[in-house]
């Protein structure tokens, strides 16, 4: 089943680059957004008020969290 996954991200983010390590050993494309960029964090915030943390994952538009509750929820 394919799925929309898209991550917000910043430079340096160790959990950033785990998320994204996770989705290429399971082979699932995503999409990275740089929350370097204002308007891309802007993008964010106005998705999830509440974000503190990245990353900020999105599968088909629903909020997952962060990396931690991506492992929480997606490991066997």
């Amino acid at each position: 089943m394919s799925k929309k996954v898209e991550i917000y991200s910043k430079s340096n983010c160790s959990y950033c680059v785990m998320a994204m390590n996770f989705f290429n050993l399971k082979k699932i494309k995503y999409i990275v957004y740089n929350t370097d960029d204002p308007k891309i964090f802007k993008e964010m915030t106005d998705r999830n008020p509440y974000a503190r943390t990245l990353p900020q994952i999105f599968i088909d538009d629903k909020l997952i969290g962060g990396y931690t509750d991506l492992i929480e929820k997606y490991t066997d």
